[in-house]
């Protein structure tokens, strides 16, 4: 909450602090007060004048420099009514405080709750007041010239006759100044001496079309002075002067309106047509764009399709070599491992036969087991181990042999591809 607080001058202290001013010196202290949630934060600023008459002070520039938080009564929230300052420097609608002094049944500031030993005499701050008449008058003001201009925006006129409510008008009267509703227009269509009365569409301001010296209607518009005169105005200052009637300034007018227009116009339709072109070209980048996407991706991929192809191919050929080794390696040692287990058979009969009681069933045993069995002579047999000497390196120049046909025919039919293409675009 805002309040403005004293108004101090040589004869008169209230700042805080006790500040000591010279004598002659007229100053005016604005107290600006922010209620916080425990203790209030008080800020002074002091502004001082060699002269010691305040009423030389703009009020109207006071109120406008003030916002409407710092003219608010803190009990009723509305603008200072008859401003009292208590002594401790708070300031209050005077009903407001004697209200709450009365309600309270104890003599304290209602901001600071400071006990006063008796209750203050309270005096209307006439600055204050003067400030807060000031403000209320400029919101006043505002909110007319806003209604005003929302009237204007929308192209509303009210009835200047009917008082307290707003009625659409009909028609504005050129010699009444004036804009009626269809009620209070009646008058023009009935009396005689209203017949003769200029009507025209309803317009806002009708003051501003009459002279303000000679309080006549702004007839003609002076071509020298660029001015509206009326006719008093042609017969004394723009006696030597161009001026023609406001219909026939306002039809040259009208027509350099349309040649202004008609080159907005003009504007319009040629960054439309440019608008259309960015577009179509956009279109054609586009296009363009997924096309070259397209080839680039179909080029790379019959390239990569060789080289993986490649691979496969030198992958199966390593591979088809380590099985016929493989093969070879186990039909040998299937073929050797049958040979072991005959001949472990033989030696667990001759192991039998050796260790026999029955000597006649040896010696007639023994011609069948004096010699080894028969087997195959394995000291010339080895397994060669594969060898790949060559065998990746063939398959690369395969495999850049096939590349370079690819791009051969994949360049030559791009080639061709774009020139086609900028052939179509000239």
């Amino acid at each position: 909450m805002f309040s403005i607080v004293t108004v101090t001058g040589a004869f008169k202290r209230r700042a805080s602090g006790d500040q000591q001013h010279e004598a002659g010196a007229c100053n005016v202290t604005f107290q600006i007060e922010t209620k916080a949630a425990e203790a209030p934060r008080l800020e002074t600023q002091t502004h001082s004048s060699p002269l010691c008459n305040t009423q030389n002070l703009d009020m109207a520039s006071a109120g406008s420099v003030l916002s409407k938080e710092q003219l608010l009564c803190p009990i009723c929230l509305d603008l200072f009514d008859q401003p009292v300052s208590t002594p401790c420097g708070h300031n209050f609608c005077r009903d407001c405080v004697q209200g709450y002094w009365k309600s309270a049944n104890v003599s304290q500031c209602p901001m600071c709750k400071q006990k006063f030993p008796r209750r203050p005499e309270l005096k209307v701050n006439t600055f204050i007041s003067e400030v807060a008449s000031q403000f209320k008058k400029s919101l006043e003001k505002k909110d007319k010239s806003e209604a005003s201009a929302g009237d204007r925006c929308s192209g509303n006129v009210s009835c200047d006759v009917c008082v307290g409510k707003r009625v659409k008008a009909q028609k504005s009267c050129l010699d009444c100044l004036a804009s009626f509703c269809e009620t209070h227009l009646e008058p023009h269509h009935v009396l005689g001496t209203f017949k003769k009365h200029r009507l025209v569409n309803p317009t806002m301001d009708m003051r501003d079309r009459v002279c303000e010296k000679h309080e006549k209607l702004l007839e003609l518009f002076c071509s020298t002075d660029q001015s509206y005169v009326c006719q008093l105005c042609i017969k004394r200052d723009h006696k030597a002067h161009r001026t023609v009637p406001i219909e026939d300034e306002s039809r040259e007018k009208r027509a350099q309106i349309m040649k202004v227009n008609q080159e907005v116009e003009e504007r319009i339709r040629g960054r439309q047509q440019k608008i259309s072109k960015i577009d179509k070209t956009f279109e054609l980048s586009k296009g363009s764009t997924e096309r070259e996407l397209e080839d680039s991706l179909q080029v790379f991929t019959k390239l990569l399709q060789i080289v993986q192809r490649g691979q496969t191919e030198v992958v199966e050929a390593i591979g088809a070599k380590q099985k016929q080794v493989e093969s070879r390696a186990r039909g040998l040692v299937a073929e050797l491992e049958q040979e072991i287990d005959e001949l472990r058979q033989r030696s667990t009969e001759l192991d039998q036969l050796s260790h026999s009681d029955d000597d006649f069933y040896l010696l007639q045993s023994f011609p069948a087991f004096s010699a080894p069995p028969a087997t195959k002579d394995w000291s010339d047999t080895e397994v060669e181990s594969a060898v790949y000497v060559g065998t990746v390196r063939r398959a690369v120049r395969r495999v850049v042999t096939q590349l370079e046909e690819t791009v051969k025919t994949e360049v030559k039919r791009l080639c061709e591809s774009e020139f086609r293409r900028v052939s179509s675009l000239l």
